[in-house]
């Protein structure tokens, strides 16, 4: 569907939404509206997406009725066979070549777009009902929930608790929920459109075009520079999705936090694509870490949970040993923490700080080379070049793409530290004002920092403010569309519909 087309439906949308009677009414808007926009990627995606919320209602059902471990393995099953069909079967069909009548068959299934992220939706429902979670969901709420647009297309990942009595709440609209709303939106377009389309030609080059001969630097890089990429490509999708759902009056959860200023790997993975790995944690690796006391068994849980996250990627070897090496990372935290507690080492504060958070930067940039490359063999000979002395006296990338990496990269931890700047003095601002102002004033480092807390406090309160820039930047954007056919830019999908 063209853009153009989107925006204006939207709006249509959006202005109905807001002027229904009854939940109901509002709910079913939505669902229809949701189920036409799943719709344009084939109306087969869409009886896979509607047959799977069907399914996971009625085992729901049964475990509302008894929560017995056979319905629930009924539902794990059921859902794992359902995504396992078009999502593994057909790689690994498609190695008995070319000819064969299952690479043949392989060649025609299509996994449903999104269908990895509304899979876990639903499992999430089935274990929360499992633990006998007060919800009780109508099969119209239940479809909302599962096709919620546009989180149906690559999330964050909702949870019924939290949705549910959203869908059950009656629509108050705000100037809060169309401002923050239209700010997420620009924040999203400015990300995706903007930062991830200067990183994707230098990355593409290194890993696509450039089959051999990476020096250790063009290595380090490649993996800062993806995972930049990544993050301004999916944080950026996430902020649109969770921006375009506040101005519906829905607020969806966060799936991003500064992950690249996380101290440690454990740190880093409550923030980054944080629906998908408080899932894995709350889902899987509680549960499996309980099942046993051994003491090495947390390990192993630790390992085994994020090979599963590897897999649930793709069935291909390279993100499966991102997992397992993003396990043996955190397995290492561990350990490490033991170690500095039984010999009670210890470092200032602010040193020790920098030093892990740039030890964790590093080693989680450096995972990334398994997650974009394209097959073990390329990764591996990257990584080699890591540990080759001699391979960093070698530059195999355009001197632009160094420039343009570092340059990304410092500026993000400058905004990052720039925005937590700006925060604490908003913080000082507010916490005077229900002091008291009197006595807050009286040196100049004082009235500054309140000054400027107060300027922030006005225009985060405010944020009508963004709107007409909002709306300004959506019409260049949309303009933009319309150009496309004599326009020279070329803008790259999201990276996480292909999963």
């Amino acid at each position: 569907m063209h853009m153009l087309g989107v925006l204006l439906i939207v709006l249509f949308l959006w202005v109905l939404a807001w002027n229904l009677p009854g939940l109901k009414t509002r709910q079913t808007l939505l669902l229809l509206a949701s189920y036409f926009f799943y719709s344009n990627w084939g109306l087969g995606f869409l009886g896979v997406l509607i047959a799977s919320s069907l399914l996971n209602f009625m085992i729901g059902s049964l475990l509302r009725k008894q929560a017995t471990t056979g319905y629930l393995w009924l539902g794990v099953i059921t859902n794992v066979l359902l995504l396992g069909f078009f999502k593994y079967l057909p790689p690994i069909w498609s190695t008995g070549g070319t000819g064969s009548w299952l690479h043949d068959l392989a060649s025609h299934i299509i996994m449903p777009v999104g269908m990895s992220f509304w899979t876990f939706q639903g499992l999430s429902y089935l274990f929360d009902t499992y633990r006998e979670e007060e919800i009780d969901p109508s099969l119209l709420e239940f479809a909302l929930y599962m096709a919620f647009w546009p989180t149906v297309f690559s999330g964050p990942v909702c949870r019924m608790p939290d949705m549910l009595p959203q869908f059950r709440q009656e629509p108050a609209l705000s100037s809060t929920n169309i401002s923050e709303g239209a700010l997420r939106v620009i924040q999203g377009l400015f990300m995706k459109f903007v930062l991830a389309q200067l990183l994707a030609p230098g990355v593409a080059a290194g890993f696509d075009r450039l089959k051999s001969g990476w020096g250790g630097l063009d290595v380090w890089l490649l993996g800062i520079a993806f995972g930049f990429l990544l993050f301004f490509d999916f944080a950026g999708y996430s902020l649109m999705v969770i921006g375009v759902a506040r101005l519906f009056g829905i607020q969806v959860a966060e799936n991003f936090d500064r992950p690249f200023l996380s101290a440690t790997p454990s740190k880093f993975w409550t923030r980054w694509h944080m629906s998908l790995s408080f899932w894995i944690r709350d889902y899987l690796f509680v549960p499996l870490a309980a099942a046993r006391r051994n003491a090495w068994w947390p390990y192993a849980a630790f390992v085994f949970s994020m090979t599963l996250f590897g897999l649930w990627h793709a069935a291909r070897w390279t993100f499966i040993l991102w997992g397992v090496y993003h396990g043996l990372l955190l397995v290492g935290h561990r350990l490490g923490q033991q170690v500095k507690l039984r010999f009670r080492f210890s470092a200032p504060l602010q040193l020790g700080l920098l030093l892990s958070g740039l030890t964790t930067f590093l080693l989680v940039s450096l995972g990334w080379v398994f997650f974009r490359a394209n097959q073990l063999t390329e990764a591996l000979a990257m990584l080699g070049s890591v540990v080759s002395p001699e391979a960093y006296l070698r530059f195999a990338m355009p001197r632009s793409f160094y420039v343009l990496t570092a340059a990304i990269a410092v500026s993000y931890f400058v905004f990052a530290a720039g925005r937590s700047l700006i925060l604490s003095w908003r913080t000082c601002y507010t916490e005077t004002l229900s002091r008291g102002t009197q006595s807050a004033f009286g040196s100049w480092p004082a009235d500054l920092t309140l000054t400027t807390g107060g300027l922030v406090d006005f225009f985060a309160v405010r944020l009508w403010w963004w709107f007409a820039p909002a709306v300004f930047i959506l019409t260049v954007f949309t303009g933009l569309a319309i150009y496309k056919q004599s326009a020279v830019i070329a803008v790259t999908p999201f990276i996480y519909t292909l999963f």
